[in-house]
C-alpha cells in the first residue's frame, strides 16, 4: 500500500471529539476505562449504530463483555449515559444518547467560567482598595472597605465604573462614599454601562453644577447691591 493511499485510509472515519471532555473527563469523574467506553458508543452512533451491544463495545477494547455491561449499567445509573426510544428506526428499539455527557461538560465549563470571573473580580476589588486608599490618603475604614464590597458584590457595580465614579468624585471635589455612592446609583438608573457613558455624565453634571453656583452667587450679588441701595 502506497505511503498516500495508506495516510488517507488514516485519516478515514476520524472521530471528533470535545476537547473539553478529553482534557476534562477525569474531572467529571471518569476513569480511563469509562471514558473509553464513551467514545467507542459515540463513535459507533457516529456510524449508524445509536445501540451497540456490550460484546460489539468490548471487542474494541480490552476489557470482558461482562466488565463493558457493568460500566455501562454505572455510567447510566450515574448520568453520564442515557437509553431512550429509537423512534427514527423502521422498528421502535433503543438507542444510547450521550446528551446527558455533553450536559456535564457545559455544566463543567460554565463552572470554570464563573470561576474566573470571581477571580478577575476579586482581582479587581483588591485593586480597588489600593486605589482608593491612594486617592484618599490614607488607609480606608472597615466600614469604607464593606461599603466597597457591597458595591461589587450585591450592587454588582462594574469595578471600571466604581474607578470613574471615584474619578468624578475626586474632580468635584467631593471624597466621600456618600457621594460616590450617590453617582453609581445615579448611573445604574440612567443605564449607563460604559466609561464614556459615565464621563459624559459626568461633565453634564459638572456643567450643571457650575451654571448652578454661578446663577446662586449673582442671586446674592443683587441681593447685596439691593440692600445696599437701600442705606
Amino acid at each position: 500500500m502506497k505511503r498516500e493511499r495508506m495516510i488517507e485510509w488514516l485519516e478515514q472515519g476520524s472521530i471528533a471529539l470535545p476537547k473539553l471532555l478529553v482534557n476534562n473527563y477525569s474531572r467529571l469523574g471518569l476513569n480511563e476505562s469509562e471514558f473509553m467506553l464513551l467514545v467507542h458508543v459515540h463513535l459507533s452512533i457516529e456510524s449508524g449504530n445509536p445501540f451497540p451491544t456490550p460484546e460489539e463495545i468490548s471487542n474494541k477494547m480490552s476489557i470482558t463483555e461482562y466488565d463493558c455491561m457493568d460500566i455501562l449499567r454505572k455510567l447510566i445509573q450515574r448520568g453520564f449515559l442515557k437509553i431512550e426510544i429509537n423512534e427514527h428506526s423502521e422498528m421502535i428499539g433503543e438507542k444510547y444518547t450521550l446528551q446527558p455527557l455533553w450536559e456535564r461538560i457545559l455544566l463543567l465549563f460554565q463552572q470554570d467560567e464563573q470561576h474566573d470571573l470571581k477571580m478577575q473580580s476579586k482581582h479587581m476589588e483588591a485593586n480597588l482598595y489600593i486605589l482608593f486608599e491612594q486617592e484618599f490618603g490614607r488607609p480606608l475604614s472597615p466600614i469604607e472597605i464593606e461599603t466597597l464590597s457591597i458595591w461589587v458584590d450585591q450592587d454588582h457595580h462594574d469595578p471600571i465604573l466604581i474607578k470613574a465614579a471615584l474619578k468624578e468624585a475626586v474632580l468635584s471635589g467631593k471624597m466621600n462614599f456618600r457621594y460616590i455612592d450617590r453617582i453609581l446609583f445615579d448611573w445604574k438608573k440612567k443605564g449607563i454601562k460604559s466609561t464614556q457613558e459615565a464621563k459624559l455624565q459626568g461633565q453634564r453634571v459638572r456643567q450643571n453644577n457650575t451654571k448652578t453656583s454661578r446663577s446662586a452667587q449673582v442671586d446674592v450679588e443683587k441681593s447685596v447691591n439691593h440692600w445696599s441701595n437701600q442705606e
